[in-house]
């Protein structure tokens, strides 16, 4: 199942730059589409939504960096393209590595330091763009961190709260956050829900497929695997968005040898967590015996 939503998040980024519309816009659609989805889901299924005050405030605040997090990723693929994005999106697992061990209160494992080094090098080479993406690097790479940090977070939160309600009030604060950006902004009106029709259907597409489903399956995932390994997994969106923009896109997806020798490097911490977090859990079930 994790897999399979981060084969669906694949084609997230692609959605992106197929949307004209600018980001903030495509991030309050996409959240309004997913908000609805799952209302009337947990309406059909009778899930409760009444919670208490202090859980949520957390909620809602979480929301506000999911919010944040999608218009730091689109942004990043209006100023760069799809396959700069995706690859500097893939340091989460370096913000993860240090913010897990402090929310989760357990030990840093040295092996999970030595995969976050890795990812800097491989960020080292990809940032040796030309300088037009660096905005994008920049971008994704903040996109990254508020990832790594609610994804933390939500690890912590689903401990205790049904998925759908935590899904749901942290969809609601990401959309109180848009409605106090455009109003910030001056520019909260009616127009902003005037799209072509194609950004539509594309949008439709992100908030129900790329939101509504993934964002219950992922938060619900999280009671049966640490936010490390959820975040290292995802670093598999930048294969699947890589490939699938270097076929659509074509020439503007073509990037220099450094990048691909950059994003191998992000893509070999992947195999190597497997296969450490395997000998670890291994080593430590011997030690408990």
């Amino acid at each position: 199942m994790l897999h399979l939503i981060v084969f669906i998040w694949g084609f997230s980024p692609i959605l992106g730059k197929l949307i004209t519309a600018s980001a903030p816009v495509i991030v309050l659609y996409r959240i309004i589409i997913a908000l609805i989805v799952i209302y009337v889901y947990m309406k059909l299924r009778k899930k409760p939504l009444i919670i208490d005050r202090k859980t949520l405030i957390k909620f809602l605040l979480t929301g506000v960096v999911i919010a944040v997090h999608w218009i730091c990723f689109y942004q990043a693929i209006k100023v760069s393209n799809v396959s700069v994005t995706l690859a500097c999106f893939s340091t989460g697992t370096l913000f993860v590595s240090f913010i897990e061990p402090i929310l989760f209160k357990r030990k840093i494992v040295w092996y999970e330091i030595v995969l976050g080094l890795i990812v800097i090098i491989g960020i080292y080479f990809i940032f040796n763009l030309d300088t037009s993406y660096r905005w994008g690097v920049v971008l994704g790479v903040s996109a990254a961190f508020l990832s790594a940090l609610f994804s933390t977070i939500n690890g912590i939160l689903v401990r205790d709260n049904d998925s759908n309600t935590l899904s749901f009030y942290e969809l609601l604060g990401g959309f109180i956050a848009m409605l106090v950006y455009f109003s910030v902004k001056g520019e909260l009106s009616f127009s902003l829900l005037v799209v072509s029709g194609m950004d539509f259907f594309y949008i439709f597409l992100l908030g129900l497929l790329c939101t509504a489903f993934t964002f219950i399956v992922s938060v619900e995932i999280m009671k049966e695997i640490s936010p490390y390994t959820l975040v290292i997994t995802v670093n598999l969106e930048a294969v699947y968005g890589i490939i699938l923009a270097y076929f659509i896109f074509a020439d503007t997806e073509r990037m220099t040898p450094g990048f691909y020798i950059g994003t191998a490097l992000l893509l070999a911490v992947i195999i190597g967590n497997a296969i450490l977090k395997s000998r670890w859990k291994k080593q430590q079930l011997q030690i408990e015996q």
